[in-house]
């Protein structure tokens, strides 16, 4: 279910996605490619899906960029006339990033701060930087490269206010695991269950958060039209353990082979993840389906000679200012959105 749908925003703009022949850039793209959008730049590296893109949809909105972030100045000229950038560009597999850390760095990090170079340079209104839950309590090399990219989001934003010239707002929203995205464990449970096989697990008790590419959409276009220069937003998503969804899986499609293998934590893995950190939700802002977090607004100096000002650092513990708890994933709701998505075959009543 789209949650926000956000139209009018985009009227007679341009739009830039970097990374945008992946998930986010289609799933933004079949939304708003019929509305009243001047046109949407789609910046990625990869010529092939690119060239499928351009097949697919067919339409003079779109134009297609090749380019790597990594490059300012293609960046910086790319730009030129943008009104809004998504910047969804990034290393996002974990036993990839695992094994090519410093590859992860120069996308992930540097490759962000070219970005939101290029974008204040070029006077660009709106950049929403995309960030993941996995940067939070990090402890694989995606993670910690999407934690940095966060700092280095913040710090931009901070020296923007500094300067009195938020002309560009900068923001980053932060993802659950994205349901039927490339690689994800829901593709990978559900293609073995149609086969026959068993379902090969890494551990039963990791829980996630799960959220449809809908609301990753509404998620970022929420931010964007609500979000102050340094703010996080981030989606309830639901919440569930593996062994639950994959319980739920058979049920749905009625599988006869029941079996689950359990086959150990991949490189860099979590046995829970969480979106948010005890320190952000004491700056947290319920805004029903969407949770925002002002940016921490002091500067380095915490303390001043005579203890007064906003700049003092408190040490005393504030209760956290919005619900801790999230959803749980039901049986129900995923196979609504199986259906919506129509993965794979028909699926059994429950």
């Amino acid at each position: 279910m789209i949650l926000y749908k956000g139209w009018k925003l985009f009227e007679n703009k341009t739009i830039m996605i970097t990374g945008g022949t992946g998930s986010f850039g289609n799933a933004f793209i079949q939304r708003y490619i019929d509305s009243n959008v001047k046109k949407i730049i789609v910046f990625s590296r990869d010529e092939e899906k690119q060239d499928r893109m351009r097949f697919i949809y067919q339409n003079p909105k779109l134009k297609f960029i090749i380019g790597d972030v990594r490059d300012y100045h293609h960046l910086y000229s790319s730009m030129r006339g943008v009104d809004i950038v998504f910047h969804a560009a990034a290393f996002k597999q974990v036993p990839s990033c695992e094994f090519a850390p410093l590859e992860a760095t120069k996308t992930n990090v540097f490759g962000t701060d070219n970005v939101l170079t290029a974008a204040i340079e070029q006077k660009v209104s709106d950049v929403v930087c995309l960030s993941t839950g996995k940067a939070v309590y990090a402890i694989n090399a995606m993670g910690l490269s999407k934690a940095l990219m966060e700092k280095v989001i913040i710090n931009k934003a901070r020296d923007l206010r500094e300067r009195d010239d938020c002309t560009t707002k900068l923001k980053f929203i932060r993802f659950s695991n994205v349901f039927a995205t490339r690689g994800s464990a829901i593709n990978i449970f559900t293609q073995q269950i149609q086969n026959g096989q068993p379902v090969t697990v890494t551990n039963p008790d990791m829980r996630r958060s799960i959220m449809t590419m809908d609301e990753a959409v509404d998620l970022a276009v929420f931010a964007m039209e609500n979000g102050e220069c340094g703010d996080l937003f981030i989606y309830k998503a639901k919440r569930t353990t593996l062994k639950k969804l994959v319980e739920y899986l058979f049920d749905i499609y009625n599988a006869k082979n029941r079996e689950i293998q359990v086959i150990g934590a991949r490189h860099g893995e979590k046995l829970e993840e969480t979106i948010l950190s005890d320190e952000e939700l004491l700056r947290s802002v319920d805004m029903g389906e969407f949770v925002r977090v002002r940016m921490d607004r002091r500067g380095l100096n915490y303390i001043n000679k005579d203890f007064k000002g906003s700049n003092r650092r408190k040490n005393q513990i504030i209760p956290p200012s919005i619900e801790t708890q999230v959803p749980e994933l039901t049986k129900e709701y995923l196979k609504d959105i199986i259906q919506k998505h129509n993965l794979f075959s028909k699926i059994q009543s429950i």
